[in-house]
């Protein structure tokens, strides 16, 4: 079966490529259908990564966040014509302590080899979950980002200790709204926080008890833990903030993406005794419960539809790079490309 994958060769420029796909092979063809641009497709757009890096990686389809329709599959699992969400991360082997996001092994489209901006794309068939019809296809788009948020939550349940009555999440962007929109389910009696740098943002988080602008921060304000979702150059203010105005033995969850080595306050960690401890990616076990999640709270998927920012329709190439083009300019929300080449 003839495909055509759509690669970046170098920033700002896509150029389409073939391939054969196997059909005898034990994988599910997918079709992608709505697909969402993450910061790390445009660290690759725009040539914001490395030149090693760049140089290694390229040439390259992008966007690992996307849901699809089954094409084909030989052992008949999945129906023709059904929805399902697409897993980026690709494990080659199993470990009895480490999770798959982990593995060094572990190969993660749109990283290292072709994500999802294909005509078909061969999916290995534990790389899907079938998506209920009644959840919003444009939010569907982006639930890989939700499931990493959902990852960090749980491993954050398991590290910290049972004092959970004030947390906070430092960030007025995506990861940050989907992070503070889980945590309110999770813990709906705890009072939740927003720390940010825009107000406009801010006035969407509607779901928490309050929202604060980073520099007017009550003194006497009590966080038993919080979530760094800032990343890049605001990294650094934002760890050492919440280590200055977080309690003793609370933890930190790093989220925030930053290219360069971030410096960090470590003497008060050390003074106050905080656990500090990041998360990246997800595994199949985050994508089920995330659209388990989604299913048993439709509203949390009302939430989730506000950040939903402009959506494209992509017949060309051309449109790609509207799409991208798009994305860069935004102010908020998730952009979202309606998958028709």
């Amino acid at each position: 079966m003839l495909n055509t994958i759509y690669r970046l060769i170098e920033p700002r420029k896509i150029e389409v490529e073939f391939n054969e796909l196997d059909l005898s092979k034990d994988n599910v063809i997918v079709r992608p259908t709505h697909l969402s641009i993450c910061n790390a497709d445009q660290r690759y757009y725009q040539g914001k990564r490395d030149p090693e890096a760049l140089a290694k990686k390229l040439p390259m389809a992008l966007i690992h966040e996307g849901i699809g329709t089954v094409v084909y599959d030989g052992k008949g699992q999945f129906k023709e014509g059904q929805t399902v969400v697409m897993i980026p991360n690709t494990p080659v082997e199993k470990d009895s302590v480490i999770a798959e996001n982990y593995l060094r092994s572990s190969k993660f489209r749109a990283s290292g080899f072709d994500g999802f901006m294909q005509d078909n794309v061969a999916m290995d068939r534990d790389r899907l979950v079938e998506l209920p019809e009644e959840i919003d296809k444009n939010v569907a788009a982006f639930i890989e980002i939700i499931s990493v948020s959902h990852h960090a939550i749980n491993r954050f349940e398991s590290l910290s200790h049972g004092r959970k009555e004030h947390i906070a999440v430092w960030g007025d962007g995506n990861l940050a709204f989907i992070t503070a929109l889980q945590l309110r389910y999770k813990y709906p009696d705890a009072k939740l926080y927003v720390m940010g740098l825009v107000r406009e943002k801010l006035s969407e988080f509607t779901f928490t008890d309050e929202t604060y602008h980073i520099r007017e921060i009550p003194e006497d304000i009590v966080i038993d833990h919080a979530f760094e979702c800032v990343g890049g150059e605001g990294s650094p203010k934002a760890i050492n903030q919440i280590i200055d105005y977080i309690k003793p033995e609370a933890t930190i969850s790093i989220l925030g993406v930053s290219e360069n080595p971030v410096p960090i306050n470590t003497r008060m960690i050390l003074e106050k005794g905080l656990r500090v401890f990041g998360s990246s990616r997800s595994g199949r076990k985050d994508f089920q419960d995330t659209v388990d999640m989604l299913t048993q709270h439709p509203e949390m998927v009302e939430h989730l539809k506000n950040i939903v920012g402009d959506v494209v329709l992509v017949k060309s190439i051309e449109d790609m790079h509207t799409a991208f083009e798009k994305d860069i300019s935004k102010a908020y929300g998730k952009t979202i490309m309606l998958w028709n080449v």
